[in-house]
This record gives structure tokens, C-alpha cells and sequence, in this order.
């Protein structure tokens, strides 16, 4: 019998799947985590009792466990040289047959330097009115894919060198061509451009893959499907955050990837698998975001909370740390689809001296009545959820009088609110820190 578990952020990310994920493993047995969504701009940290730590982009943050494999299925994007770079990564952090416990879906679209180059050309072209971009290619991938599905590149095409060259340049040509009359907004505009106009950059770059390849083959659907019928445990490993996504999240300011309970039953039902998954939502005590976009209960006095694997510096900009907000989380819970449970990172930020305060409603533009409640359509459209993102920017929070003291009084308050357990908190940022 196979037991299929998820965790889905319910924030902008950096909730504590990494966390989650390498402590369920543990108290599981999972033999497999899946990636099921997004790509390699994910960054969930994990850190051990022994001090080793290392923020999981592509591999399944279950790594640190013996034996326990990863698997990216399709539609997850695929980075083949952030591969070799992060294994090297986790080599040194002691983790030496991680590429030997992946397995990749042929059918994975695969990032190049072409679309990690035009992914930060773009985000420069927008200057004030940046979204947001991670700078590592994972929306140029799915936008380009749109835009000309003729130049797909997927994992298995790279079997196939002189097809697989043939459609790197067909993309080099394209994205060249777009960029081209553009007026350079940046001073680093000529060396990302440069990868553009070179012709040797596919021949060197489908060399620099192979060991990538030669460790981990492309997978086929068979394989996946045998890998996800294994009896004992499947762990699906959520990157980013609902309040991210493609069509549920604050447009533009989104990742190119889907947040949600159907996301992983179709990698289930791809595979012919009609089984029961226990979703499980993820959360903080209290809201983040990294980079440009609506935190209506930001405030620079949290900053005192120490994020040591965040930084303010890098392509996303400030990290923003915000007061639990209702709203929000309400969002959130409609967007993703039915849950199970809430697991709960941060609870050691909240404390008597420096108590949390409780975002209850919004006041706009100065309307007579506060907004109690954000709009959460069964079909969103981008036009509807740009309106909702200007509204946001707009926002000032309201709060409840009475401030969030203890973990305690937040369970309590967030179980009222979502009408399901939480069933996992955190108070450090090791497995040892998590209780039931």
C-alpha cells in the first residue's frame, strides 16, 4: 500500500517546506519526494543538529535521509547545470549518491542559458515595475514554451544532441531577435545579451549537461508511474507559495508555476493513479515576502526576527517580514483546494515581549467599510487578479486589539480561521524543533 502526502505553502514562500519535507521523511520512512511544480528558482533550507545546512533548489529536500529519492516529474522545469551545481553542494555538505537517488521525467522542459539570460534582460526592461524574478529562467522557460511551442526543449530531447542543438538555436535566434533594438537599461545588459548573439554557447553548453544526463536519464512515463506506486510513502515537496501562483497569486508580481491540491492529483492521474492524497498546508507564524510586490501587514520592526538564509541582497531584493494576516490566509485556503491539516513554521517568533499582531481586515481608499474578505473567483483571469494586486498595494491593515502573545493563542486563532488542525509546529529550524 502507498500512503501520498503533500505540503503546499500557503504564503509567498519561504514558509518551512525544506523543514517539513526532511522531517516527515524522517518520522514517515518516505522513500520518494516529488517535485511537482515549479523549478530551480525553489530554495527550501534544511538545517541538521549537527550545524550542516544546505537550501534545496532542484533536489527533494528529503536528501539529508538516507535512501530517500528524489523525483522531478513533469511538469517541473529542469536546470541540468544547477543540477551538477547543487549536487557539488550537497557533496560537500556530506551528501554524496543524491544523483543516483533522482530520477527525471523525460517530459521536464529544461531551462538554458538562453532563457536564464532573457528572463533577466526582461525583468531589466521593466525597471520601476519589476515583478519580482528569481533571475534563474524558470518563467522565460514557460513564457518562451507559450510563445513558440515549436522550441520546447525537454529532458529527453537532450539524448538527441543535434536535435537538442537544432532547438537551442532556434530559441538563442528568437530570444536575440526580441532583445535586439532594446536600449540597454542596465550596466550587466551586454554580458547577458552576449549569450544571445554567441553561436558556441549551445555546443559548450549540451557538453556541460552530459555528466548530468549520464547520472540521471531521462526517466520514461512507466518508470515515473512505477516510482509513484512504490508501497510505503510518497512525499510531494510544494515550491513556492499559493499567494505565488501563475493564476491564483497577485499579478504580475507571480511565479510560472501552479500552487495547488489538482497540481499534484495530476501527477497522480498522469501516471494512472487514482488514490487519496493528505494535503497538508504550509505556513509561518507570520507573513514574508522576498521581492516586489503586495505585504499590506509589512513592518520593518520585525526585522528583528532573524532570517539567516534570506538575505536583502541577490535579483528579488528586500526580504519583507509582515504580521499574521486573516486575509490572506483565507485567500489561500480557498485557492489551494481541500486540505487536510496546517503544519506551522516560526512559532519561537512569538513571544510576550514582542507580541504578533492579527491582521483582521483591510481599509482602502479610505471606503467607508473595512474589506473583510479578498475575492477568490472558481476561474480567476490575470485582469481580475491585477485589479486585486492594485488594491492590495493600497491596503492598510486593521487589527485586532488583542496581540498574539503565545504559540498557543496563534494555533488557536488559525484553526478558527481554516477549520482544520494543526497538526505540526515548529520552534527552531532543525526536524528536532518540530512537535506534534
Amino acid at each position: 500500500m502507498t500512503r501520498y502526502v503533500s505540503l503546499l505553502g500557503l504564503g509567498f514562500g519561504d514558509c518551512g517546506k525544506g523543514l517539513f519535507t526532511d522531517h516527515l521523511c524522517r518520522t514517515e520512512a518516505a522513500h520518494t519526494v516529488v517535485r511537482f511544480n515549479g523549478g530551480a528558482q525553489a530554495g527550501h533550507n534544511v538545517v541538521l543538529a549537527d550545524g550542516r545546512h544546505h537550501t534545496f533548489s532542484q533536489f527533494g529536500a528529503g536528501s539529508f535521509v538516507p535512501g530517500t529519492a528524489t523525483l522531478l516529474a513533469s511538469p517541473v522545469i529542469v536546470h541540468p547545470t544547477g543540477l551538477l551545481m547543487e549536487h557539488a553542494a550537497l557533496e560537500e555538505a556530506g551528501v554524496h549518491d543524491a544523483f543516483e537517488r533522482l530520477q527525471i521525467d523525460a517530459r521536464c522542459r529544461v531551462t538554458t542559458p538562453f532563457h536564464q539570460a532573457a528572463g533577466r534582460l526582461r525583468e531589466w526592461s521593466r525597471r520601476a515595475q519589476a515583478h519580482g524574478s528569481c533571475g534563474v529562467g524558470v518563467g522565460e522557460t514557460v513564457r518562451q514554451t507559450l510563445a513558440q511551442p515549436g522550441t520546447v526543449l525537454r529532458y529527453g530531447d537532450l539524448l538527441h544532441p543535434a536535435r537538442a542543438l537544432e532547438t537551442l538555436e532556434a530559441i538563442r535566434h528568437a530570444l536575440h531577435d526580441e532583445f535586439a533594438s532594446r536600449a540597454p537599461p542596465h550596466a550587466a545588459w551586454a554580458q547577458e545579451f552576449a549569450l544571445l548573439a554567441s553561436p558556441q554557447v549551445a555546443r559548450r553548453w549540451l557538453a556541460a549537461v552530459q555528466p548530468c544526463l549520464e547520472r540521471a536519464p531521462p526517466a520514461s512515463v512507466d518508470a515515473v508511474a512505477a516510482r509513484l506506486a512504490r508501497p510505503g510513502c510518497v512525499l510531494f515537496e510544494g515550491a513556492q507559495g499559493v499567494l505565488l501562483d501563475e493564476a491564483r497569486g497577485f499579478h504580475p508580481h507571480t511565479t510560472w508555476s501552479t500552487v495547488s491540491t489538482q497540481a499534484v492529483e495530476a501527477v497522480l492521474g498522469d501516471a494512472g493513479i487514482a488514490a487519496r492524497v493528505e494535503h497538508l498546508g504550509v505556513l509561518r507564524s507570520h507573513l514574508t515576502r522576498h521581492g516586489a510586490g503586495p505585504l499590506p501587514t509589512a513592518d520593518a520592526a520585525l526585522d528583528r526576527l532573524p532570517e539567516p538564509h534570506n538575505a536583502d541582497t541577490g535579483w528579488q531584493g528586500r526580504f519583507r517580514r509582515g504580521h499574521p494576516d486573516a486575509l490572506l490566509w483565507a485567500y489561500a485556503l480557498q485557492a489551494v483546494g481541500r486540505l487536510d491539516g496546517l503544519v506551522a513554521s516560526h512559532l519561537d517568533a512569538i513571544d510576550a515581549a514582542h507580541p504578533l499582531r492579527w491582521c483582521e481586515a483591510y481599509r482602502i481608499d479610505g471606503e467607508a467599510a473595512p474589506v473583510s474578505a479578498l475575492p477568490c473567483p472558481p476561474v480567476p483571469d490575470l485582469d481580475t487578479q491585477a485589479a486585486l494586486t492594485r488594491r492590495l498595494l493600497r491596503a492598510e491593515p486593521v487589527y485586532d486589539t488583542t496581540p498574539v502573545s503565545t504559540p498557543a493563542q496563534w494555533i488557536e486563532r488559525m484553526q478558527a480561521l481554516a477549520g482544520l488542525p494543526v497538526r505540526l509546529t515548529s520552534f527552531g529550524p532543525t526536524s528536532a524543533h518540530v512537535r506534534a
